[in-house]
């Protein structure tokens, strides 16, 4: 068996073992935190805060936060996934009956690299590179952190694929960093030198919690 064979065994292995603890109200928890209108409110948090505290300056900040998405959306979706052809878990044969999913949903036929996992990483990293406060990455790097563990939870991705997403949207959020360093260094020295409101910076906090606290509603009563 090769390294390639190894990697697949192991990586399936811990897939079907994280797979594989599901219970009902984790079913409706991980699907509702997959969805992407579900964070909605928290993107708009964020909007707010990067525009009440760097006013004229905002757009270089939010500029740089969408061009990451798009550029870890596009490595991750557009160009990986039908480049490397993995097959999701969903979609492989041998696992059929096997793999737990949730209302039947299965994604699209390619896993590699997750999308959810480069996106929510890359927001995390670099909205956390410009905001700077210990709280506020905590909560964001938390999120992630659930975003891609619910993929596999609900079975559409492996962790190779996961770690694979991670790694692409890292790299993305560093490029965007980088390019601000680069060309728009005010922005950064802005950032260290004006001490962002306790208060601002709870807004996407309380977000976040409020947001958790509706899909542990839906999860109990709704899904």
């Amino acid at each position: 068996m090769n390294l390639i064979d190894t990697f697949k065994l192991w990586d399936t292995y811990l897939f079907l073992l994280i797979n594989g603890f599901h219970a009902p109200f984790f079913d409706g928890f991980m699907f509702a935190v997959s969805a992407k209108l579900t964070w909605v409110p928290l993107y708009i948090s964020v909007l707010y805060l990067v525009i009440r505290q760097w006013k004229r300056e905002a757009i270089w900040v939010v500029l740089a936060l969408v061009l990451c998405i798009i550029i870890s959306d596009q490595v991750a979706s557009g160009i990986l996934k039908d480049l490397v052809k993995r097959l999701r878990p969903s979609h492989v044969e041998e696992l059929k009956g096997v793999v737990h999913l949730v209302k039947e949903y299965s994604g699209g036929k390619y896993g590699f690299a997750s999308s959810h996992a480069s996106n929510a990483f890359g927001f995390a990293l670099l909205s956390s590179l410009f905001i700077r406060r210990k709280l506020y990455c905590y909560a964001i790097f938390l999120w992630a952190f659930m975003t891609a563990y619910s993929r596999m939870y609900l079975g559409v991705h492996y962790p190779g694929d996961i770690v694979g997403g991670i790694v692409v949207g890292s790299l993305a959020a560093l490029s965007c960093y980088w390019a601000i360093l680069k060309f728009k260094p005010v922005v950064l020295l802005h950032a260290e030198d004006k001490s962002i409101e306790k208060t601002v910076v709870m807004i996407p906090v309380v977000v976040l919690s409020v947001s958790y606290l509706g899909i542990i509603i839906y999860s109990l009563f709704i899904f």
